[in-house]
């Protein structure tokens, strides 16, 4: 760990300059995630465009510049509510924004998120070998250019982040400003009946984040990609076979029906699987809080591995669930149930919303840490938040008897999406929090300074995501939901997620959701669960929740992170064979692998601050009745892929080439 004993922290002018990133992250995301289904993690662009204001201070230091990533990501990765809160409008249940509400879940929702990981920290952070990939990538970028400028190993570590991130930005330029490359391609046939579907992306910070990954976590990323296209689309395709839809519309329709339902199954007994692996560490992680709590000397205690004080971790949990039962109360009180009911059900609502949220912070921190906040699929958990919260409520309504009514049966589907919007809130933040925790645990920073962070964070997350999403939705509206009859509706926000969730919940709440295929997903996972379990007799590893991700994911998301894994994997052996009769082989091989992470790191700025540019320069134009796309180009052609490969592919070669070549 970086040792930093001295600097300072939390400062006024850094958190001032988290709450304005916060605010510029926030609105970016929420519209590329109601545009196309997408968010960016802005741990990594807030890092470089601190280091970048905070430089013109003299006193500035890397701890300062740590703490404004950490509050500005917070917020961003909250954001990812849009993938749930948009379904309210789309089952006819809201028709405007009650916006404290929107408030409360975000920063309740949030806070929880954050009190959630404090236990997880130890376990899932400083004791874990899990690589949380953005997190250490900005703990390099934050360590190289604190160094000495002056030193030459300080300069190549710049000169590598400076190379991989101009490559990327470049390249995201062409494909997705100026629209000259193909951002992803697409190839499908049909066979004796059977759709067989393959999609590639050519994302560079997906690449890099593949490197760091390493070679096990991409191995099943693939299995589970393989298990999803090369066997239960073609077969499922095979028994719903329709003639009137071609190859690609075909393979890709299965495949979002029922495929990825079997992906959620696989997630959810993953995540099971792995908050019990992890209940002894957390465990014993509250009980170190607790006998910390109580030592008198605190001249015992590592001034940089304490975390909050149990009386504050308790008083906020006390603060952020009476802000959930109001909003609560407060949302079901417009279905004008009896009195006793109304409490039930907000009270039902809270502690779902609780439970749940502890749930998935441990499994969401888990595969942040395997494939990175950015490929971590937090619409997979959405999905089982759907379902778990639908069926607690249907069970209730049906023991009271007050859903025969059709308009208590849609506040029931209502009050389902906005308990998971709770729920997605808590996940979405301890996705992106432990990556935080895991870039200051690297650069030496105060765990509980952190947290304090992130809770100003989802304070400023919270204030800035509900006027967005209402401005938002008066321009524009949502598929299915439109706030003026007389709008465009081919011009309305698809929010994808958010119309999945509330077509599931309606499924649940009318009797005809396809449990089969959530089921046989669990067995799947299962199955992985006792191979993972043999392999590790025999020091190998097969991670569940990654083959459940690669189930759920899109193939154009986990083909670049696979090839950045086998990338990294035959670079060390080539390495290691190179150097097998030097005297220093150790020190060549760090010296080579730490260019490595660099310039994988770079791969990741590169495209993460040209992914929060062209947000704000397309949110300017459409605000402005202006493009959709307003850099492209247009110039007559169309790339299939063949030039975004081969570009792709060079940059790879690229990359090999810097790690291993000689100084």
């Amino acid at each position: 760990m970086y040792k930093n004993n001295s600097l300072t922290e939390l400062t006024f002018r850094g958190m001032l300059l988290g709450s304005i990133l916060t605010i510029i992250f926030t609105a970016s995301n929420v519209y590329l995630g109601l545009k196309v289904g997408l968010t960016f993690s802005s741990s990594i662009p807030a890092v470089v465009i601190s280091m970048a204001v905070l430089s013109f201070f003299r006193n500035s230091n890397i701890l300062e510049n740590n703490m404004v990533q950490t509050q500005a990501s917070a917020a961003g990765t909250l954001s990812s509510v849009i993938f749930v809160i948009p379904g309210l409008f789309m089952c006819g249940y809201w028709t405007e924004f009650p916006l404290w509400q929107t408030f409360l879940i975000c920063l309740c929702g949030g806070g929880l998120g954050v009190l959630f990981t404090i236990p997880l920290r130890r376990a899932m952070v400083t004791k874990s070998k899990l690589v949380y990939p953005e997190g250490r990538a900005a703990a390099e970028i934050l360590k190289v250019v604190n160094q000495d400028q002056s030193n030459k190993k300080s300069k190549n570590g710049i000169k590598e982040i400076i190379s991989g991130s101009f490559i990327a930005a470049f390249i995201s330029l062409l494909s997705s400003g100026f629209k000259i490359l193909a951002t992803e391609s697409n190839f499908s046939f049909i066979w004796n009946k059977m759709a067989f579907g393959f999609s590639t992306g050519y994302s560079l910070a997906l690449l890099g984040a593949g490197y760091l990954v390493g070679l096990a976590g991409a191995l099943a990323l693939f299995l589970g990609m393989f298990l999803a296209w090369g066997v239960f689309t073609p077969y499922l395709s095979n028994l719903d076979f329709d003639s009137t839809k071609n190859a690609t519309e075909l393979a890709t329709s299965v495949w979002s029906a029922k495929v990825r339902l079997i992906g959620t199954g696989a997630i959810a007994i993953a995540a099971l699987w792995t908050l019990i692996e992890l209940l002894d560490p957390v465990i014993k992680g509250l009980k170190e809080i607790i006998k910390n709590t109580k030592i008198s000397d605190k001249q015992n205690l590592d001034p940089k591995d304490t975390d909050l004080s149990l009386k504050s971790i308790f008083l906020l949990f006390i603060l952020m669930s009476i802000g959930l039962f109001i909003a609560f109360y407060n949302f079901v009180t417009d279905a004008n149930l009896s009195l006793s009911n109304h409490i039930i059900f907000a009270v039902s609502g809270t502690l779902i919303a609780i439970f749940i949220g502890f749930f998935v912070a441990a499994a969401c921190g888990y595969m942040a840490g395997l494939v990175g906040s950015s490929s971590s699929p937090i619409s997979g958990i959405g999905l089982i938040g759907i379902i778990v919260s639908s069926l607690v409520i249907l069970f209730l309504g049906s023991q009271e008897k007050i859903f025969a009514d059709e308009s208590l049966s849609k506040f029931a589907i209502a009050l389902a999406i906005f308990t998971t919007s709770a729920i997605l809130a808590t996940a979405a933040i301890s996705n992106d929090n432990l990556q935080d925790l895991k870039t200051g645990h690297l650069v030496g920073a105060t765990p509980w300074k952190q947290q304090v962070s992130l809770l100003i964070g989802c304070i400023f997350g919270a204030l800035a995501i509900v006027p967005v999403l209402n401005l938002l939705y008066q321009a524009y509206g949502f598929k299915g939901a439109m706030p003026r009859p007389d709008m465009d509706i081919s011009a309305a926000l698809a929010a994808p997620q958010a119309n999945l969730m509330s077509t599931i919940a309606q499924g649940i709440f009318n009797h005809n959701i396809a449990w089969n295929y959530i089921i046989f997903g669990a067995l799947i996972g299962i199955a992985i669960i006792i191979i993972d379990k043999i392999l590790k007799k025999y020091q190998k590893s097969l991670p569940p929740l990654a083959v459940g991700i690669g189930i759920y994911l899109p193939p154009e998301a986990i083909i670049p992170l696979i090839v950045g894994g086998i990338l990294n994997y035959y670079v060390m052996k080539y390495l290691k064979k190179k150097y097998a009769h030097n005297s220093h082989k150790e020190e060549k091989i760090a010296k080579c692998e730490q260019k490595g992470i660099l310039f994988a790191s770079g791969l990741i700025v590169g495209e993460s601050i040209f992914g929060v540019i062209i947000a704000g320069i397309t949110v300017f134009s459409v605000s402005n009745q202006g493009s959709e796309n307003p850099l492209a180009l247009n110039l007559g052609f169309t790339d299939n892929g063949i030039l975004a490969s081969i570009v792709f592919i060079a940059v790879m070669l690229y990359f090999v080439k810097r790690i291993v070549k000689k100084d």
